[in-house]
């Protein structure tokens, strides 16, 4: 994933760059970058690997080092940017947060047409941000070329431009799969994809930009180049799990989507006669808790915190390369609460489960701290496909997440005719896939929020919604 600020002011915008970037550090882990522009000394960048150190640790020198009344910023889990561009547009700076998965087409496809050259990164790949400038600069004018970029692509893009002069284009991805939200200040604009970093920082929200949309921002105010179209399907992950709480999009706030959520789950196991005998209900920490508020409200079951991870000196940028790396950093993060786990029937809600691949260490952890039973709720149904929009999971294809790799010890390729009804707990296969991955992970039981439970919780239109990597449907 990743993130993104920028502003165009009549004052120093230093400030308000690192501050605007720093928060958006939950969304990516391994690089960041901000460029600015000042009158007298022209576009200036800095990059910088994140993957063991905080954004402000590596930025705290751009105060003394840069200047400029405009700029923009990005945290990445990718490829460096912004990146400097000289072209027949002029020299600009650009970031995009998105997915390409026909970049090897398109590269191709410009190499034929143009016999440009690209700057490979490190085992020959091609910088995605790089490709964006290249189908940029194929047209005219820099909004022509946005356009275009966007219909060549598959995936997503949403990008934005800092010009020679100090004004920044802000594009919206077609489909409007991320938010790009505008605000105002004194004598100031933003743009932002975490609406609470716009006002925390003393910017009004005023405008969420529509699919595809695509306005110019100054210090003087901001222009529609491009009117929004009419078909959107915003992810629904943003609100069950990578949005951070205070923001909102569409007009939707994360933390009290994720309250309703859990309420929702709740009410159907009560429903349905299913509830366990429980002590606490807890959240998976930090994303799963508010899930579980809203459940322990709903149920009638006290909520509590048996375990607390450790991230004074373990924060989430430390994220060591190697899986074994990783198992080990998690295990040391979490520290229990005795008192609140022995002997305890415990309820762990959970904002989604993905690949597994901590899960059951976790799970084997409470159990060596006396819990009773440890039964596990996700806060979304079954992930079954792999995001080919966001890249918001690590996972390389669909059988690296857990549910598809159970179909397949289950059915083997039968399996993968019958997802639907794996999806749904009310099926015998659905209540199969469930019974295996409780058996695999060590849960007394385990259920997912329905997709009808999740869209009623985001409380926006079913078709607004992307909802890809739980039903496959684009």
């Amino acid at each position: 994933m990743g993130g993104f600020f920028g502003v165009a002011a009549r004052h120093d915008a230093l400030t308000d760059i690192f501050f605007g970037t720093d928060y958006h550090s939950h969304l990516g882990t391994a690089r960041a970058g901000v460029a600015v522009y000042d009158r007298e000394v022209g576009l200036q960048r800095e990059i910088h690997n994140i993957k063991n150190t905080p954004f402000r640790t590596k930025f705290e020198h751009v105060f003394d080092d840069m200047k400029g009344s405009s700029a923009i910023g990005c945290i990445s889990d990718g490829e460096p940017q912004p990146l400097l561009i000289r072209s027949h547009h002029g020299t600009y700076a650009i970031c995009n947060i998105g997915a390409i998965t026909n970049a090897d087409e398109l590269i191709e496809k410009y190499f034929k047409t143009s016999g440009g050259h690209f700057d490979a990164m490190t085992g020959g790949a091609v910088n995605p941000t790089e490709l964006i400038a290249a189908l940029i600069d194929q047209k005219t004018d820099l909004v022509e070329g946005i356009q275009f970029a966007q219909s060549e692509i598959k995936g997503s893009i949403t990008v934005l431009i800092l010009r020679e002069g100090g004004s920044i284009i802000a594009a919206r991805d077609k489909f409007g799969r991320l938010p790009m939200i505008l605000g105002k200040g004194d004598d100031a604009y933003c743009v932002t994809f975490e609406s609470f970093a716009a006002e925390k920082l003393g910017y009004t929200v005023f405008k969420e930009l529509g699919p595809g949309e695509i306005v110019e921002i100054t210090h003087e105010g901001t222009r529609q180049l491009v009117a929004p179209g009419k078909e959107m399907r915003i992810c629904s992950f943003l609100w069950s799990y990578y949005g951070y709480s205070p923001s909102a999009y569409e007009g939707v706030n994360v933390e009290v989507m994720r309250y309703r959520n859990g309420a929702i789950m709740a009410q159907g196991e009560k429903g349905a006669g299913d509830l366990p005998p429980l002590d606490f209900v807890a959240g998976m920490p930090d994303s799963g808790t508010p899930h579980a508020i809203g459940y322990a409200g709903e149920s009638g079951i006290p909520f509590a915190r048996p375990f607390l991870k450790y991230t004074p000196t373990w924060s989430r940028s430390f994220t060591p390369n190697k899986q074994v790396e990783r198992n080990r950093v998690a295990k040391m993060k979490q520290v229990p609460v005795k008192e609140l786990i022995d002997g305890k029937d415990l309820m762990f809600v959970d904002d989604s489960i993905v690949r597994g691949t901590q899960l059951k260490s976790t799970v084997d952890f409470l159990f060596n701290s006396g819990a009773k039973s440890v039964h596990m709720r996700s806060a979304c149904p079954p992930i079954m496909y792999r995001c080919k929009y966001l890249n918001f999971t690590s996972a390389k294809n669909d059988m690296e997440l857990l549910a598809r790799r159970v179909i397949l010890e289950l059915e083997g390729e039968e399996g993968e005719k019958h997802i639907e009804e794996y999806s749904d707990g009310t099926t015998e296969r659905g209540r199969a896939l469930r019974r295996a991955i409780s058996e695999k992970m060590h849960f007394n039981s385990l259920e997912f929020q329905s997709l009808e439970g999740v869209i009623k919780a985001i409380g926006l239109e079913p078709c607004k919604l992307c909802t890809y990597c739980w039903n496959g449907k684009e």
